[in-house]
């Protein structure tokens, strides 16, 4: 029901009153049927999916839960530890402090042992005199309570001369000096492994001071030594010497390639040349032997020392025949 606003008769105009209009209140079906202009979200399948299969969506959430997990686990370890330098070679000073390399000279003479000879001369020539007398005298010296060693029964025969073989084929050639064997009656050698036997000059090469016995046994394991040609040896090159000085054996020392192509005029008036010069202890006895490299291949057969004077023991001044002299007096290319 509309009210009647009501004037003043004032010339002075009043604020105009809004006509109120009293309106029903809405019902519950004039409620339903207004029609809201924005949908009302529905919801998604999978939600509405794992809802009605709570165990699969329990599962999944563990799975969930897991793979979160292992993520963090991994960017959470520490970053792996770098390598240096330094800590390899820490590690190689400490293995080496608890168990040393044998030195090289060692390495060396291990590697051609097995192939040195020891060899005897009997008879009465005048090469052998020399190497007779060091020899008694060296035993005089051990008798004296020297160390030494004690020597069999053809070593005492008179004329006994003492040198050094070495062993440079699978089928036993023995390479040793000349002066070593000539003029004797009677060769006998000794390998490493104990094998004795008798052998025969099949070779000789005077102008190198050479000579290739053959011995009527063979050990049954004969290990052949390794030869190196000379062509890329060099002054201050470390070497061995092995023999038998004086007797005593299989004996090694070392030193250095003091010079190449050396001349050298033996007591007999020969002349050796294209020696190699070399400062490793050698005394009568080490003639005959190999010169050896430090990766233990033969270079030199041992021929010489040099003495002012006439005691024959060493001052540092040793000569070798270059291997591939050696190899020609046997025949066969050593290469």
């Amino acid at each position: 029901m509309k009210r009647v606003a009501l004037y003043s008769s004032s010339r002075t105009s009043l604020p105009q009153v809004a006509t109120v209009t009293t309106e029903p209140a809405p019902t519950a079906a004039d409620a339903a049927s207004t029609v809201s202009p924005f949908p009302s979200p529905k919801r998604p399948r999978l939600l509405g999916w794992l809802s009605r299969h709570p165990r699969v969506s329990a599962g999944l959430a563990l799975l969930l839960c897991g793979g979160l997990g292992f993520v963090l686990a991994l960017f959470a370890q520490p970053a792996p530890w770098r390598v240096t330098q330094g800590d390899i070679d820490n590690a190689v000073r400490q293995s080496l402090e608890k168990h040393p390399l044998p030195s090289r000279a060692a390495k060396a003479y291990e590697a051609v042992s097995a192939s040195v000879v020891r060899v005897y001369g009997y008879g009465q020539a005048d090469e052998v005199k020399p190497v007779r007398k060091a020899v008694d005298k060296a035993k005089k010296d051990a008798a004296k309570g020297k160390a030494g060693e004690d020597e069999s029964s053809d070593e005492r025969e008179e004329g006994t001369a003492i040198g050094t073989g070495v062993v440079i084929t699978e089928q036993g050639a023995i390479l040793t000096n000349l002066h070593v064997v000539s003029g004797t009656s009677r060769i006998k050698v000794l390998f490493a492994d104990g094998t004795e036997s008798e052998a025969m000059v099949v070779g000789r090469d005077p102008r190198n001071d050479l000579a290739v016995l053959r011995a009527s046994t063979l050990p049954d394991d004969l290990k052949p030594a390794t030869l190196a040609s000379t062509r890329d040896l060099r002054p201050g090159d470390e070497v061995i010497a092995v023999g038998f000085p004086f007797g005593f054996g299989p004996s090694t020392s070392s030193g250095v390639v003091s010079g190449l192509k050396r001349e050298f005029r033996s007591p007999t008036g020969n002349v050796l040349s294209n020696l190699i010069q070399f400062d490793a202890a050698a005394n009568p006895g080490n003639s005959g032997g190999p010169l050896v490299t430090m990766d233990g291949a033969v270079v030199g057969i041992v021929t010489a020392i040099l003495n002012p004077v006439d005691q024959r023991f060493f001052v540092g001044l040793g000569f070798a025949v270059p291997i591939e002299n050696a190899a020609a007096a046997v025949g066969v290319p050593p290469f």
